[in-house]
């Protein structure tokens, strides 16, 4: 069975294709097929003005007309589309939602903060993490950042703070947003274990891969702050033309460093690891548990090399 989600962020919008399949008695094994980003920067309207500009508006149609013309050319079963902070807080998201229905066939539902953190938390990160740690999740995006800690196996917080890189690029939080963030963090994640940061999102990812890591291997919180020193200390241009960055990237990057390096230091972590996962990946799973109880999961068992 092939599932799609769309996650319209404040920065970005994806869609993530997945096949899943079983293999016997087994957990369900989720492939990823395609995942293809587009730079929309919702955040940058909405966060400054209320709305979401005729610009982008285009943008975010065009962009899910092609989501939908790939899902169709994949032949997908299933399809979820959410957006999350920049949607939320826009005066037009509805009139929006309805012209990208009209125009795609594609139907987005906005989701809270806290929902978004559920979904992420969905993607089991610690289901196979020993119990000698506690795992507080983190995944930082444009508009919001979505915390998940994790302690003998089971949910214990979840948290969704309005403080995001384009809210940071914009000069939108201010020291006593900090603050509230900072007690939020220093009084639901504690642990009489030593707590591991698991990160998300494309800046994080952007960072794994500039430090040469192999897969699996953590990076320290002295790294990622020798990275804020660093990369702060250049401009936006040089960025690019240093690190090879993208444009849409080498903005955000600082902003969303200044936050993995905070949360780091409030709840005493050193280590965090880069799974590559994020709400897309979430919404893939959420959506498999949806219709497996529902009983509408038609699934191919493979064993083996032959299809049944």
């Amino acid at each position: 069975m092939k599932l799609a989600a769309i996650d319209i962020g404040s920065n970005a919008a994806r869609l993530l294709i997945s096949e899943v399949t079983e293999i016997g008695n087994a957990k369900p094994v989720f492939t990823k097929l395609n995942l293809v980003r587009v730079p929309l920067r919702l955040g940058f309207d909405v966060f400054e003005k209320g709305e979401i500009g005729s610009k982008r508006k285009m943008m975010l149609i065009q962009t899910m007309q092609a989501f939908s013309l790939l899902i169709k050319t994949y032949e997908v079963h299933h399809v979820t589309a959410c957006a999350t902070s920049a949607m939320r807080e826009a005066r037009n998201s509805t009139a929006l939602i309805n012209a990208v229905k009209n125009e795609s066939g594609i139907e987005i539902k906005i989701i809270s903060g806290d929902v978004e953190a559920t979904m992420i938390y969905e993607n089991h990160v610690a289901e196979n993490l020993d119990r000698e740690h506690a795992y507080l999740y983190i995944d930082v995006g444009g508009g919001s950042t979505e915390l998940t800690f994790i302690a003998d196996g089971k949910l214990r917080y979840k948290q969704s703070v309005n403080i995001g890189t384009i809210r940071i690029l914009k000069d939108m939080v201010t020291d006593e947003h900090w603050n509230v963030f900072k007690e939020k963090v220093k009084q639901n994640v504690r642990s009489k274990l030593p707590v591991i940061a698991i990160g998300s999102g494309g800046n994080i990812n952007k960072v794994f891969s500039m430090s040469k890591r192999k897969e699996g291997k953590p990076l320290t919180y002295e790294l990622l702050k020798d990275y804020y020193k660093e990369l702060s200390s250049f401009s936006v241009g040089e960025r690019i033309r240093l690190y090879q960055m993208k444009d849409d990237r080498a903005d955000v990057i600082v902003p969303a460093l200044k936050i993995y390096v905070n949360v780091m230091r409030w709840a005493d972590i050193n280590e965090i690891y880069v799974p590559k996962i994020g709400l897309a990946d979430g919404l893939v799973q959420s959506m498999y548990e949806e219709l497996k109880l529902a009983g509408k999961i038609e699934m191919k068992i493979y064993r083996g090399t032959s299809k049944t």
